[in-house]
């Protein structure tokens, strides 16, 4: 059973909750329901919260059955720890009007250094 893994689903969870809350606060203010409406604000916060869904869950089964396969607490706390601090900086970083603030790069680097990590250490463990 992936115990560990589930306090860092349940802790990302909120935090997506976190960031969509902004796009439908957005929708609601400008009454644009489908799309971005050409309206930044919320095109920005759509980003954030496509960016996470796209993701958060791969990470989070990659987790769930290294988890499952034997890693240590210790490493699947770290790894929960990286992706929420990863993501938590790319959420802030992400801006409208530039594509290199350093948060959104540390963010998104280390989100894909993450998953690259975890995919190879399933593979070997599965040979």
């Amino acid at each position: 059973m992936p115990t560990v893994t589930l306090l860092w689903a349940g802790l990302l969870g909120l935090m997506s909750i976190a960031v969509s809350f902004p796009a439908g606060s957005q929708r609601g203010k400008t009454g644009i329901s489908v799309g971005d409406g050409g309206n930044p604000d919320l095109l920005l916060a759509m980003r954030r919260h496509g960016n996470f869904t796209e993701y958060v869950p791969l990470a989070l089964i990659l987790m769930g059955l290294l988890e499952m396969n034997g890693l240590s607490a210790l490493t699947i706390h770290i790894f929960g720890a990286v992706l929420l601090i990863a993501r938590i900086c790319h959420a802030v970083g992400l801006k409208a009007d530039t594509v290199t603030t350093p948060l959104r790069g540390i963010g998104a680097g280390a989100t894909a250094l993450l998953t690259v990590v975890m995919s190879i250490w399933s593979i070997v463990i599965f040979f």
